[in-house]
Protein backbone atom coordinates (compact mmCIF):
# COMPACT_ATOMS: atom_id res chain seq x y z
CA UNK A 1 0.00 0.00 0.00
CA UNK A 2 1.14 3.21 -1.01
CA UNK A 3 2.09 5.69 1.64
CA UNK A 4 -0.15 9.12 1.81
CA UNK A 5 2.14 11.50 0.87
CA UNK A 6 0.54 14.78 2.25
CA UNK A 7 3.58 16.91 1.58
CA UNK A 8 2.03 19.81 -0.95
CA UNK A 9 1.40 22.47 1.54
CA UNK A 10 5.08 22.06 2.73
CA UNK A 11 6.57 21.70 -0.58
CA UNK A 12 4.45 25.17 -1.89
CA UNK A 13 5.71 26.88 0.57
CA UNK A 14 9.25 26.52 -0.10
CA UNK A 15 9.09 26.60 -3.71
CA UNK A 16 9.02 23.22 -5.00
CA UNK A 17 5.93 21.92 -7.31
CA UNK A 18 3.31 20.24 -5.33
CA UNK A 19 2.84 17.48 -7.93
CA UNK A 20 3.97 15.38 -4.76
CA UNK A 21 2.00 11.66 -5.73
CA UNK A 22 3.59 11.91 -8.88
CA UNK A 23 7.19 12.00 -7.86
CA UNK A 24 6.59 9.46 -5.21
CA UNK A 25 5.44 7.34 -7.92
CA UNK A 26 8.67 7.70 -9.81
CA UNK A 27 11.05 7.90 -6.95
CA UNK A 28 14.06 8.28 -8.92
CA UNK A 29 13.40 12.01 -10.41
CA UNK A 30 13.87 14.96 -8.47
CA UNK A 31 11.35 17.47 -7.24
CA UNK A 32 10.69 20.24 -9.32
CA UNK A 33 11.92 23.53 -8.62
CA UNK A 34 10.08 26.18 -9.73
CA UNK A 35 11.81 29.56 -11.13
CA UNK A 36 10.68 33.00 -8.68
CA UNK A 37 10.87 36.46 -9.63
CA UNK A 38 14.47 37.39 -10.60
CA UNK A 39 16.14 33.90 -10.70
CA UNK A 40 17.84 32.24 -13.49
CA UNK A 41 19.74 28.91 -13.96
CA UNK A 42 23.39 29.29 -14.50
CA UNK A 43 26.13 26.64 -14.31
CA UNK A 44 28.17 26.73 -11.15
CA UNK A 45 31.60 25.43 -10.34
CA UNK A 46 31.14 21.66 -8.31
CA UNK A 47 34.52 22.75 -6.37
CA UNK A 48 32.53 25.94 -5.13
CA UNK A 49 29.17 24.15 -4.04
CA UNK A 50 29.59 22.62 -0.45
CA UNK A 51 26.97 20.15 0.49
CA UNK A 52 23.77 20.57 3.39
CA UNK A 53 25.13 20.18 6.67
CA UNK A 54 21.94 20.17 8.02
CA UNK A 55 20.64 16.99 5.02
CA UNK A 56 18.70 14.23 7.14
CA UNK A 57 20.15 11.84 4.34
CA UNK A 58 23.17 10.03 5.81
CA UNK A 59 23.27 6.97 3.60
CA UNK A 60 23.62 7.00 -0.22
CA UNK A 61 23.01 3.92 -2.07
CA UNK A 62 25.82 3.26 -4.87
CA UNK A 63 24.40 1.35 -7.28
CA UNK A 64 22.22 4.16 -7.55
CA UNK A 65 24.65 6.58 -7.62
CA UNK A 66 26.33 4.71 -10.35
CA UNK A 67 23.12 4.26 -12.58
CA UNK A 68 22.63 8.13 -12.08
CA UNK A 69 26.08 8.80 -13.25
CA UNK A 70 25.59 6.87 -16.34
CA UNK A 71 22.86 8.82 -17.23
CA UNK A 72 24.41 12.17 -15.93
CA UNK A 73 26.80 10.77 -18.55
CA UNK A 74 24.55 10.53 -21.57
CA UNK A 75 22.29 13.08 -21.16
CA UNK A 76 23.60 15.79 -18.48
CA UNK A 77 21.91 17.06 -15.35
CA UNK A 78 18.54 17.81 -16.49
CA UNK A 79 17.00 18.67 -12.94
CA UNK A 80 19.35 21.80 -11.49
CA UNK A 81 20.11 22.10 -8.10
CA UNK A 82 19.20 24.29 -5.45
CA UNK A 83 22.03 26.58 -3.62
CA UNK A 84 22.72 29.76 -1.08
CA UNK A 85 25.12 31.61 -1.25
CA UNK A 86 27.41 31.54 1.66
CA UNK A 87 31.02 33.08 2.44
CA UNK A 88 33.31 30.45 0.73
CA UNK A 89 31.03 29.92 -2.32
CA UNK A 90 27.32 28.44 -2.16
CA UNK A 91 25.58 25.51 0.23
CA UNK A 92 23.70 22.67 -1.52
CA UNK A 93 20.23 23.16 -0.46
CA UNK A 94 18.87 20.44 -2.35
CA UNK A 95 19.87 17.45 -4.99
CA UNK A 96 22.42 16.16 -3.88
CA UNK A 97 22.03 12.87 -5.63
CA UNK A 98 22.76 15.04 -8.59
CA UNK A 99 25.62 16.76 -7.06
CA UNK A 100 27.65 13.22 -6.07
CA UNK A 101 26.34 11.59 -9.37
CA UNK A 102 28.03 14.75 -11.42
CA UNK A 103 31.22 14.41 -9.56
CA UNK A 104 31.46 10.98 -10.13
CA UNK A 105 30.67 11.79 -13.62
CA UNK A 106 33.81 13.80 -13.74
CA UNK A 107 31.60 16.95 -14.52
CA UNK A 108 33.38 20.38 -13.66
CA UNK A 109 29.98 22.43 -13.41
CA UNK A 110 26.31 21.49 -12.82
CA UNK A 111 23.28 23.71 -13.16
CA UNK A 112 22.16 24.65 -10.06
CA UNK A 113 19.08 28.24 -9.02
CA UNK A 114 20.79 30.35 -6.44
CA UNK A 115 17.72 31.34 -3.87
CA UNK A 116 17.74 32.88 0.12
CA UNK A 117 16.94 30.57 3.02
CA UNK A 118 16.94 30.83 6.72
CA UNK A 119 18.49 28.98 8.70
CA UNK A 120 15.08 26.93 9.20
CA UNK A 121 13.81 26.88 5.54
CA UNK A 122 17.22 25.46 4.93
CA UNK A 123 16.76 21.90 6.68
CA UNK A 124 13.00 21.76 6.28
CA UNK A 125 13.43 21.85 2.31
CA UNK A 126 15.94 19.41 3.02
CA UNK A 127 14.05 17.28 4.62
CA UNK A 128 10.97 17.49 2.25
CA UNK A 129 12.58 16.58 -0.51
CA UNK A 130 14.05 13.34 0.74
CA UNK A 131 10.68 12.74 2.27
CA UNK A 132 8.50 13.39 -1.21
CA UNK A 133 11.36 11.03 -2.62
CA UNK A 134 11.33 8.58 0.15
CA UNK A 135 15.05 8.56 0.03
CA UNK A 136 15.07 8.73 3.96
CA UNK A 137 15.19 5.53 5.99
CA UNK A 138 13.15 5.72 9.09
CA UNK A 139 15.77 6.46 11.57
CA UNK A 140 17.02 9.32 9.29
CA UNK A 141 13.62 10.28 9.06
CA UNK A 142 13.06 10.33 13.04
CA UNK A 143 16.46 12.17 13.67
CA UNK A 144 15.27 14.49 11.48
CA UNK A 145 12.03 15.50 12.60
CA UNK A 146 14.07 15.27 16.13
CA UNK A 147 16.72 17.97 14.90
CA UNK A 148 13.80 20.08 13.78
CA UNK A 149 11.43 20.16 16.89
CA UNK A 150 14.59 20.87 19.12
CA UNK A 151 16.51 23.19 17.16
CA UNK A 152 13.69 25.53 16.18
CA UNK A 153 11.74 24.86 19.64
CA UNK A 154 8.63 23.06 17.75
CA UNK A 155 6.18 20.78 18.50
CA UNK A 156 4.83 17.89 16.45
CA UNK A 157 1.95 19.97 15.53
CA UNK A 158 3.71 22.74 14.49
CA UNK A 159 6.33 20.44 12.47
CA UNK A 160 3.12 18.60 11.15
CA UNK A 161 1.58 21.83 9.51
CA UNK A 162 5.01 22.99 8.20
CA UNK A 163 6.62 19.44 6.46
CA UNK A 164 2.63 18.00 5.46
CA UNK A 165 2.94 14.63 7.31
CA UNK A 166 0.17 13.79 10.01
CA UNK A 167 1.08 14.24 14.06
CA UNK A 168 0.40 10.17 14.38
CA UNK A 169 3.34 9.93 11.68
CA UNK A 170 5.58 11.83 13.15
CA UNK A 171 5.09 10.74 17.02
CA UNK A 172 5.51 7.25 15.81
CA UNK A 173 8.41 8.05 13.77
CA UNK A 174 9.82 9.66 16.97
CA UNK A 175 9.22 6.55 19.06
CA UNK A 176 11.57 4.73 16.80
CA UNK A 177 14.55 6.99 18.46
CA UNK A 178 14.06 4.83 21.71
CA UNK A 179 15.04 1.73 20.50
CA UNK A 180 18.38 -0.16 21.25
CA UNK A 181 21.12 1.38 19.49
CA UNK A 182 22.18 -1.67 17.15
CA UNK A 183 18.21 -2.09 16.37
CA UNK A 184 18.27 1.09 15.08
CA UNK A 185 21.69 0.79 12.85
CA UNK A 186 19.54 -2.45 11.73
CA UNK A 187 16.76 -0.43 10.87
CA UNK A 188 19.31 2.08 8.73
CA UNK A 189 20.97 -0.19 7.26
CA UNK A 190 17.73 -1.91 5.95
CA UNK A 191 18.07 -5.46 7.89
CA UNK A 192 14.66 -4.80 9.77
CA UNK A 193 11.58 -3.48 8.74
CA UNK A 194 9.69 -0.72 10.18
CA UNK A 195 6.89 -3.35 10.47
CA UNK A 196 9.40 -5.82 12.29
CA UNK A 197 10.85 -3.23 14.78
CA UNK A 198 7.70 -1.10 15.94
CA UNK A 199 6.49 -3.72 17.62
CA UNK A 200 9.63 -4.07 19.99
CA UNK A 201 9.04 -0.84 21.50
CA UNK A 202 6.31 -2.10 23.34
CA UNK A 203 8.63 -4.08 25.32
CA UNK A 204 9.72 -2.21 28.30
CA UNK A 205 13.37 -3.81 28.49
CA UNK A 206 16.29 -2.91 25.98
CA UNK A 207 18.04 -6.01 26.03
CA UNK A 208 15.02 -7.99 25.48
CA UNK A 209 14.31 -5.89 22.37
CA UNK A 210 17.80 -6.67 21.39
CA UNK A 211 16.92 -9.91 21.95
CA UNK A 212 13.84 -10.02 20.04
CA UNK A 213 15.48 -8.03 16.92
CA UNK A 214 17.76 -10.74 16.67
CA UNK A 215 15.39 -13.39 16.77
CA UNK A 216 13.61 -11.63 14.27
CA UNK A 217 16.17 -11.04 12.03
CA UNK A 218 17.72 -14.48 12.28
CA UNK A 219 14.63 -16.22 11.34
CA UNK A 220 13.33 -13.51 8.94
CA UNK A 221 10.13 -13.32 10.68
CA UNK A 222 7.68 -11.12 8.86
CA UNK A 223 5.88 -7.71 10.49
CA UNK A 224 2.83 -10.20 11.72
CA UNK A 225 5.31 -13.02 13.06
CA UNK A 226 7.45 -10.39 14.65
CA UNK A 227 4.12 -8.50 16.33
CA UNK A 228 3.33 -12.50 17.70
CA UNK A 229 6.93 -12.81 18.86
CA UNK A 230 6.32 -9.42 20.97
CA UNK A 231 3.07 -10.73 22.31
CA UNK A 232 4.61 -14.15 23.54
CA UNK A 233 7.69 -12.18 25.06
CA UNK A 234 5.36 -10.06 27.02
CA UNK A 235 3.93 -12.89 29.19
CA UNK A 236 6.85 -14.76 29.18
CA UNK A 237 10.67 -12.20 29.12
CA UNK A 238 12.21 -15.81 29.31
CA UNK A 239 10.91 -17.44 26.16
CA UNK A 240 14.02 -16.43 24.18
CA UNK A 241 16.59 -17.66 26.63
CA UNK A 242 17.97 -21.34 27.14
CA UNK A 243 16.04 -21.84 29.80
CA UNK A 244 12.56 -20.35 27.92
CA UNK A 245 13.14 -22.34 25.17
CA UNK A 246 13.03 -25.73 27.71
CA UNK A 247 10.44 -24.92 29.29
CA UNK A 248 7.56 -26.84 28.87
CA UNK A 249 4.65 -24.56 27.53
CA UNK A 250 1.19 -24.48 29.44
CA UNK A 251 -1.16 -24.79 26.29
CA UNK A 252 -3.77 -21.48 26.41
CA UNK A 253 -7.21 -22.07 25.54
CA UNK A 254 -9.39 -20.72 22.55
CA UNK A 255 -10.44 -17.78 24.86
CA UNK A 256 -7.08 -16.99 25.98
CA UNK A 257 -5.46 -16.94 22.54
CA UNK A 258 -7.96 -14.80 21.70
CA UNK A 259 -7.57 -12.56 24.32
CA UNK A 260 -3.80 -12.31 23.42
CA UNK A 261 -4.37 -11.54 19.95
CA UNK A 262 -7.11 -9.35 20.64
CA UNK A 263 -4.82 -7.33 22.64
CA UNK A 264 -1.95 -7.67 20.27
CA UNK A 265 -3.77 -6.29 17.22
CA UNK A 266 -4.76 -2.92 19.46
CA UNK A 267 -1.43 -2.70 20.77
CA UNK A 268 0.06 -2.30 16.92
CA UNK A 269 -3.16 0.06 15.91
CA UNK A 270 -2.34 2.17 18.65
CA UNK A 271 1.29 2.53 18.78
CA UNK A 272 1.11 1.68 23.11
CA UNK A 273 0.61 -0.76 25.44
CA UNK A 274 -3.22 -1.79 25.70
CA UNK A 275 -4.66 -4.37 28.20
CA UNK A 276 -8.19 -6.30 28.06
CA UNK A 277 -9.40 -7.05 31.78
CA UNK A 278 -12.18 -9.56 30.66
CA UNK A 279 -14.80 -9.50 34.05
CA UNK A 280 -17.63 -11.15 34.49
CA UNK A 281 -19.96 -8.54 33.67
CA UNK A 282 -18.24 -5.74 32.41
CA UNK A 283 -15.06 -5.94 30.46
CA UNK A 284 -12.31 -2.95 30.27
CA UNK A 285 -9.58 -1.95 27.83
CA UNK A 286 -6.61 -0.01 28.84
CA UNK A 287 -4.61 2.14 26.78
CA UNK A 288 -1.42 3.92 27.87
CA UNK A 289 -0.30 7.62 27.17
CA UNK A 290 2.92 8.91 28.59
CA UNK A 291 1.70 12.94 27.68
CA UNK A 292 -1.01 14.61 26.11
CA UNK A 293 1.19 14.78 22.60
CA UNK A 294 0.92 10.62 23.18
CA UNK A 295 -2.86 11.11 23.98
CA UNK A 296 -3.84 13.57 20.64
CA UNK A 297 -1.88 10.82 18.76
CA UNK A 298 -3.96 7.95 19.67
CA UNK A 299 -7.08 10.23 19.57
CA UNK A 300 -6.00 11.01 15.80
CA UNK A 301 -5.33 7.65 15.03
CA UNK A 302 -8.80 6.98 16.29
CA UNK A 303 -10.29 9.35 14.19
CA UNK A 304 -7.86 8.33 10.88
CA UNK A 305 -9.58 4.89 11.29
CA UNK A 306 -12.74 5.80 11.55
CA UNK A 307 -13.13 7.87 8.45
CA UNK A 308 -11.57 4.87 6.13
CA UNK A 309 -13.81 2.21 5.88
CA UNK A 310 -17.17 2.35 8.51
CA UNK A 311 -19.12 -0.85 7.58
CA UNK A 312 -15.53 -2.99 7.28
CA UNK A 313 -14.65 -1.77 11.09
CA UNK A 314 -18.43 -2.21 12.31
CA UNK A 315 -18.09 -5.92 10.43
CA UNK A 316 -14.70 -6.60 12.52
CA UNK A 317 -16.04 -5.44 16.05
CA UNK A 318 -19.40 -7.63 15.31
CA UNK A 319 -17.47 -10.24 14.76
CA UNK A 320 -14.67 -9.90 17.88
CA UNK A 321 -17.92 -9.57 19.89
CA UNK A 322 -19.08 -12.87 18.90
CA UNK A 323 -15.99 -14.82 19.62
CA UNK A 324 -15.51 -12.69 23.21
CA UNK A 325 -18.68 -13.74 23.82
CA UNK A 326 -19.01 -17.29 22.51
Amino acid sequence: MAKKSGLGKGLGALGLKKDAKKEIKQPAAPAPVELKEGEVVRELALKDIRPNEKQPRKTFDEDSLDELKDSIRQYGVLQPILVKKSDKGYELIAGERRYRAAKLAGLKTIPAIERKFTRQELTEVALIENLQREDLNAIEEAQAYAHLMKEFSMTQEQLSGKIGRSRSHIANFLRLLKLPERVQESLVQEVISMGQAKPLLSLEDNELQQKAANYIIDHELSAREAESLVAKLKKDPSLLDEKGKTQKQKPQSTADVFMADAEEQLRVFFGTKVKIMPGKKRSKIEIEFYSPEDLSRIVETIHEFHGNDVARKTELLRQASRKFIT
